[in-house]
């Protein structure tokens, strides 16, 4: 982030910007901050079961349950000071901080160590991963079977408003999530425990990548392994968008290194299984053929589009089209709260429900091209399109995208990570706080 003062008509928000350019801009000041967002968030998570966490403890029940009116807000107050934490830390490393790159990465691993093993704070997807990932170790098809249908130890676990939809992750989820619990067996805290393990993995190795590969690997660092909000979003959540951040960083890294075919096969083979994993991932693989069309390399396109399509189609193979279907369902959902709400309550009553929902799903993608535009011009022309058109993407879809939660921007923090230089990244801050805001209550209410 730049010390630089915004108009009062950008999305900057005066506020925040005043803020981190301030006293919070101090690195002790900072890393303070930062720290003590972690602690609410660490806080929250061994208390075990609350509003904001799943309605049991995983694994283990460390401290007594928290009340509602305690666990709000202190899960409030630890986004808001994540927010403050990591604009502060940027806008110190941009001043001419530079702490040590191996004791960043050191923090970052210790604070995941200690989320991962903590009941999962802000969402129940988790839950939801390991019902159907049970389903599959029995040998049911989650695309058809629900958590409700699964019944027994794993149902009390998942959120109502899932409990009757079937899996709408892919092929490469479905077996991963298989796999822990195949060793959880009829123990969900463990098959649980186990996902929640894997993706701080994920979310290690993801960071070593970045720091390795980015030009400074200090704010790559400060981006995503020592990001107290991205802590409190992917890691203590324990969501899937973590693993499609990493495969689409590295399909973004092999793309710009040369031309060779076989890492257009490679690009091909990452996006693939970042779809097999949440179809979401189409967007930054769309993203990376744009430079490719721009210059008419049109073998390199078939190359990553063909690898890519087999991937995916050997993934959804074994299940059939039939896995789709759920996906297709939830096409039509809005997350609540949501700036479509308004214009679905007023297009319902003048036009009704069938042709609300065809207007969305035609408006919504050309905002996000035209927000795409607009992020992508923000950011210096002397950036590789490989690497700003997969964040410009991400950022304007989950801006456009009806249905939007805070994880979804997992993608765009590890590419904005490789970024040399990226004002929009501001706006990715607020854009994940604001979601992490209205999105935090353990998966209950939504």
């Amino acid at each position: 982030m730049r010390a630089t003062t915004a108009s009062p008509s950008s999305l900057d928000l005066a506020l925040l910007y005043w803020l981190c350019c301030g006293v919070f801009s101090r690195p002790r000041v900072a890393t303070s901050v930062s720290a003590a967002g972690i602690v609410l968030l660490v806080l929250v998570g061994a208390s075990a079961p609350n509003l904001n966490t799943l309605v049991a403890p995983v694994p283990l029940p460390l401290l007594s349950p928290m009340p509602a009116v305690a666990s709000i807000p202190l899960t409030i107050a630890s986004i808001a000071l994540s927010c403050l934490g990591l604009a502060g830390l940027l806008e110190a490393h941009s001043r001419g901080w530079h702490p040590s790159p191996r004791k960043l990465f050191a923090v970052g691993a210790v604070t995941v160590a200690v989320v991962t093993s903590l009941t999962p704070v802000g969402s129940s997807d988790t839950a939801s991963y390991a019902a159907y990932g049970r389903i599959a170790a029995l040998g049911g098809d989650p695309y058809v079977t629900t958590p409700a249908q699964l019944g027994g130890a794993y149902l009390h676990l998942v959120s109502p408003s899932w409990l009757q939809t079937p899996s709408v992750y892919g092929p490469v989820a479905t077996w991963m999530q298989s796999a822990a619990a195949h060793i959880g067996g009829g123990r969900p805290w463990l098959t649980i425990w186990l996902l929640m393990l894997a993706n701080g993995a994920v979310f290690l190795a993801t960071g070593y990548f970045l720091m390795r590969t980015a030009g400074d690997p200090v704010r790559a660092g400060l981006l995503w392994v020592a990001n107290p909000l991205l802590v409190m979003v992917l890691v203590a959540g324990g969501h899937l968008d973590t693993a499609v951040a990493a495969l689409v960083v590295c399909a973004v890294h092999y793309a710009g290194r040369t031309t060779r075919p076989r890492h257009d096969l490679i690009v091909g083979l990452l996006i693939g299984l970042a779809c097999g994993i949440k179809i979401s991932a189409a967007l930054p693989g769309l993203a990376l053929m744009v430079p490719l069309v721009r210059d008419r390399a049109w073998g390199r396109v078939t190359r990553q589009a063909l690898t890519w399509a087999l991937v995916v189609a050997g993934g959804y193979g074994p299940y059939g089209l039939h896995a789709l279907a759920p996906l297709s369902a939830a096409s039509h959902l809005i997350s609540v709260p949501s700036l479509w709400i308004p214009f679905q309550q007023v297009s319902q009553t003048a036009l009704g429900q069938a042709a609300t929902n065809t207007a969305i799903s035609i408006i919504w993608p050309i905002l996000t091209l035209a927000l795409f535009w607009l992020i992508h011009h923000r950011i210096s022309p002397q950036t590789p399109l490989t690497m700003t058109a997969p964040f410009a993407v991400t950022l304007a879809w989950i801006l456009a995208a009806p249905w939007s939660m805070p994880w979804y921007s997992a993608a765009a923090w590890a590419t904005a990570a490789l970024l040399p230089k990226c004002p929009p990244v501001r706006w990715l801050i607020l854009t994940t706080t604001a979601l992490a805001l209205v999105h935090n209550s353990g998966g209950r209410g939504w």
